[in-house]
């Protein structure tokens, strides 16, 4: 459990999420993150001056990788300040994994400040060359990062997809139920974007670019939504033979970024734009599910943060997860008695995509917003990882 590691009020962002080869495709993920994270904190009239340390979570290689922690850095600090920053790849995770390292930090008093910036790009994925001396005639392996990924697990053995229907079929999950779910998160979206979308900017920042030496756009909002209706997810074939999930039923690929400032209790009511509401880091859960269960493993994480937290599901007031398939949901809220549908207010990735690095950063700022319009209270984040590993933090405010 931790009790000195706290998030400002409104010292977060995440940028508008874009359907893979949309239009953040071209961008380097690393100099995006950075210089929206830049222009975010001039926005706010934060000094960037004031961060000790920035933890890179990023999952998908981009040009100039190696050095990409502290050439971020270096772009967030325009050169007015030499700090050093570290990379963290957690596949869908990263996010969590970056703030619980910030937080722990502030706990033990390494610093009192961090920052934690999350950057992917799934568009444009590198395709790699790997030596094979011993290969026949020394041809080399080939690999495609995103979709050889996506497709084969390495230990597991199986697509993605097919860990979450193995997972199905372990606890008699039905197509019907992934239907209904999957339109259930689709009208949660549309909720988001009432009143002018209302609620996406208490926390969306938009990404500056370049398209041209002329010309500069602003991408304000997500791109690539797919709409949902009951006849048409009805209508889809499933993917796998057999299977439960269709297209509709599950996340696709998508770019884009998001940040959290770290400190502790005094400087994130200093930061905050309403005192009150400075958000609390309770604990941190992890866990990894037996080979090809992927969409199993939030279960036990979240079992470890409430254990960490001396809590039950019972005292979250929201609950946040990274649904890549509607199966995830489904077992989680079978494990722990909870209504599905009640889960995942405003958004969650199923509907508008998963860049992998920033997607539970987002998902968290959502958490930190719902929970004020509620009244604060307690929050969970969960969800899967690539390697069937999961991870769960629980969020406070007042």
């Amino acid at each position: 459990m931790l009790t000195k590691a706290y998030i400002p009020y409104k010292g977060y962002y995440s940028s508008p999420f874009c359907r893979w080869q949309g239009q953040l495709a071209n961008e380097n993920a690393i100099t995006l993150g950075a210089n929206t994270a830049k222009r975010w904190f001039e926005s706010r009239k934060f000094d960037p001056t004031m961060i000790e340390y920035v933890y890179l979570g990023m999952t998908v290689a981009q040009n100039r990788m190696f050095y990409s922690h502290n050439w971020a850095t270096a772009l967030l600090m325009d050169g007015k300040k030499n700090i050093p920053g570290l990379f963290v790849h957690q596949a869908c995770s990263t996010s969590t994994t970056c703030i619980h390292l910030a937080a722990v930090n502030v706990e033990v008093g390494t610093f009192e400040m961090a920052y934690t910036l999350m950057t992917d790009r799934c568009s444009n994925g590198p395709h790699l060359i790997w030596p094979n001396p011993l290969g026949p005639g020394g041809e080399v392996i080939s690999e495609n990062w995103n979709m050889d990924n996506f497709n084969n697990d390495p230990w597991g053995g199986m697509k993605m997809i097919q860990t979450a229907e193995n997972v199905a079929k372990s606890v008699g999950i039905t197509r019907e139920e992934c239907d209904a779910v999957a339109l259930r998160r689709y009208e949660q979206y549309l909720d988001a974007l009432k009143d002018d979308r209302a609620f996406q900017k208490k926390y969306m920042f938009p990404v500056e670019v370049r398209v041209s030496k002329k010309k500069v756009i602003m991408v304000e909002e997500d791109e690539g939504i797919t709409p949902s209706t009951a006849e048409g997810l009805a209508n889809l074939k499933p993917v796998e033979p057999n299977g439960v999930l269709t297209f509709g039923a599950q996340t696709h690929p998508a770019d884009g970024n998001c940040g959290f400032i770290v400190t502790t209790l005094d400087k994130a009511k200093e930061l905050s734009t309403d005192p009150k509401n400075v958000i609390k880091i309770v604990s941190y859960g992890f866990a990894r599910e037996g080979k090809a269960r992927m969409a199993a493993a939030p279960v036990p994480a979240t079992e470890m943060a409430l254990k960490n937290a001396g809590l039950k599901i019972e005292d979250m007031k929201v609950i946040k997860t990274h649904n890549p398939f509607a199966v995830n949901d489904l077992y989680m809220a079978k494990h722990f008695n909870i209504d599905v549908m009640g889960m995942n207010n405003f958004g969650s990735s199923m509907i508008y995509g998963h860049p992998q690095g920033p997607t539970a950063g987002r998902l968290i700022t959502e958490l930190i917003e719902e929970l004020v319009m509620l009244g604060g209270g307690y929050g969970l984040w969960t969800g899967c990882a690539a390697g069937d590993t999961g991870a769960a933090m629980i969020f406070k405010i007042g």
